[in-house]
């Protein structure tokens, strides 16, 4: 499902958005897009003798349906006299029949069932598995709860859909069944039998437009309702510290109300056409009465074929009833399928060249080759950057916030391609390597950490699942984190919750520490790794990071100045340029921005206002 880019992309290029023509649900579908039919079916093609065996079945149901009226008039007609037939042998056909319906029916609902689960479990396993590999640019302009949005409601209706679409097969070939089965009986009672479905067409056609907006306006409020409750979720921590939950509940209130009267009118919508189409069976229901009752007292029908056309002709509009229903069924169907496939077809700009190295270098140096980078088009983050890490050093990436320091990081990592220069690890540009090998090389440590559910080993040994518990405790006691996870009920079998609520931020972020050293990288990145830590924790992990260091090439993303005293060279950055760079001494008696924010009373690069020290400081080395 992947597509291979060989070339990164230009500051011109841009990354589909998800609903980007507007509003989730805005665009206009065909009830059977035939486009959408042929990709959805590729998902099928593996399960075709399933499919086979299905279709089998309901043609073999709908038979079975059509010939149980015309059994049951030959019986009455036969228990009449109008037939010399034992009535043995006509009830035995008739038993045989319903046995026949039964059987059919159940392999016919097992089988869809299957076909439509081992489907959309394919399906479901595409997405993900495409998600996981697109660029972090598309995610960054994406909504979380639109892309929810895509994976659980739209691929539900797709199921829904598919479990329906071969019923809907069988009820076709129901209605023409029927319909020769009612004219070859009797020419005109079936004939007369048939005047109502031009009524039926036109009413049709009145509610198909109105229908398709009520659909539209549907899924646009749940998308947009699905979407707030997810953002409101993902930040709750912000909204109790902000005593924001009766002014976000208003809000989210709101959508949710836009939200019930839209599905409110798609109900409304969809349930016109079940009393319409019992209007109509009604109808003709009477028409068959009266002409047929006159046939029958006038002995040009018998009374058998007469209660077969009332059983056909209410079998006749259960079908079309079931397929007025189902019309909506395919809008969604269809709606869900196009949002599916526009997330498919996002293009994996991050990706293994089909000539990928894979990265094996005994002391890894990093350099940044005249980098130019930014996140949207014409709005470069960095501008012309040029440094290089040698192996074994620490070098420091200080500044202000939105100077560019994470943004170097990510490029490391190749989280994203840059707009022009080239990053290396030793002598390879890192698009020229395969994004495993990569892996195993650069370790990164986030400032913001990220557990997930399962224990404390699985969440330590997660980037590397063959270390041993031994390893494992060996990297949690170098980030003084054994301590307290030995205090845990079941130490490091505990079972964390969703993002390792049951510890403390500091706890996490050591944890994740703890994470990156196990895996042994030779580059390894801190984002900050020690924002959230305690000052007397800060004091162990600083001792243990002078010996992890040692050997390996070290980027740190410092804030705070009291972290990079020690670095072998501190790149000072401002507005995505290198201003300064060189030691701590040799810094401080330059006399520049490091310097002034050194010799000042700031803790941290971030108390700053990065555009208040752009005139003074707009000098660089």
């Amino acid at each position: 499902m992947s597509l291979t880019v060989s070339e990164s992309p230009k500051p011109s290029a841009r990354q589909p958005v998800l609903g980007a023509r507007g509003n989730e649900g805005e665009e206009i579908f065909a009830a059977f897009d035939t486009r959408i039919i042929r990709r959805f079916g590729r998902f099928m093609a593996p399960y075709r003798w399933t499919m086979i065996g299905a279709v089998i079945s309901i043609l073999v149901f709908v038979a079975a349906q059509i010939a149980i009226p015309r059994a049951v008039g030959f019986a009455i007609a036969t228990a009449a006299g109008a037939h010399h037939q034992p009535l043995g042998a006509v009830i035995a056909v008739f038993a045989g029949l319903v046995a026949l319906h039964a059987v059919s029916c159940f392999f016919s609902d097992v089988l869809t069932a299957k076909l439509a689960q081992r489907v959309i479990f394919d399906l479901r396993r595409a997405m993900f598995s495409h998600l996981q590999d697109i660029s972090l640019s598309f995610l960054d302009q994406t909504h979380v709860g639109r892309v929810m949005s895509r994976l659980q409601g739209d691929v539900n209706a797709l199921q829904e859909f598919l479990e329906q679409s071969l019923g809907a097969l069988g009820d076709l070939v129901l209605v023409v069944g029927i319909v020769v089965v009612l004219v070859s009986m009797n020419l005109r009672l079936g004939l007369l039998t048939l005047t109502v479905l031009p009524a039926l067409v036109f009413i049709r056609s009145l509610w198909l437009p109105r229908v398709k907006a009520t659909f539209r306006r549907a899924r646009d409020a749940s998308s947009i309702a699905n979407g707030a409750l997810a953002e409101n979720i993902n930040g709750v921590r912000t909204v109790q510290e902000s005593q924001r939950e009766a002014i976000n509940f208003g809000l989210y209130e709101e959508k949710a109300r836009e939200n019930f009267d839209a599905q409110v009118a798609s109900a409304w919508a969809s349930g016109v056409m079940t009393p319409t189409v019992d209007i109509l069976t009604g109808v003709a229901m009477a028409v068959v009465v009266v002409f047929g009752g006159e046939a029958v007292i006038g002995h040009s029908l018998d009374v058998g074929v007469m209660v077969a056309y009332i059983l056909y002709v209410q079998r006749f509009f259960e079908p079309i009833r079931t397929l007025s229903m189902q019309y909506t069924t395919m809008q969604r169907a269809m709606a869900a399928g196009y949002r599916i496939f526009e997330v498919l077809d996002v293009p994996v700009t991050i990706s293994d060249r089909p000539d990928a190295l894979i990265l094996d270098v005994p002391r890894a140096s990093i350099e940044l080759d005249h980098v130019t980078f930014g996140y949207k088009p014409g709005r470069p983050v960095l501008h012309d950057i040029s440094l290089r890490v040698e192996p074994g050093q620490l070098v420091a990436l200080v500044g202000p916030t939105g100077s560019g320091k994470t943004s170097i990081a990510a490029l490391v990592c190749r989280f994203y391609d840059v707009w022009d220069g080239a990053v290396r690890i030793g002598d390879h540009d890192v698009r020229e390597v395969t994004l495993a090998s990569l892996g195993r090389t650069v370790a990164m440590v986030l400032q913001e950490p990220f557990l997930f559910s399962g224990t404390v080993l699985d969440n330590i040994r997660y980037s590397t699942t063959a270390a041993t518990r031994d390893e494992v405790i060996a990297a949690a006691k170098a980030v003084s984190a054994h301590d307290f996870i030995m205090r845990l009920p079941q130490g490091y079998d505990t079972e964390l919750g969703q993002h390792g609520g049951v510890l403390s931020v500091g706890q996490r972020q050591l944890i994740s520490f703890a994470r990156a050293l196990v895996a042994d990288p030779q580059i390894l990145i801190l984002d900050e790794a020690t924002a959230n830590i305690d000052s007397f924790t800060e004091l162990d992990i600083q001792k243990a990071l002078k010996v992890l260091f040692a050997g390996r090439t070290s980027l740190v993303i410092a804030h705070r100045l009291a972290t990079v005293r020690d670095a072998d060279q501190i790149i000072v950055l401002q507005q995505g340029r290198i201003v300064e760079q060189g030691g701590h001494d040799e810094l401080v008696r330059h006399n520049g921005l490091y310097a002034h924010l050194y010799g000042s009373n700031y803790a941290s690069f971030d108390d700053l206002d990065a555009e208040g020290l752009s005139t003074e400081f707009a000098g660089g080395t």
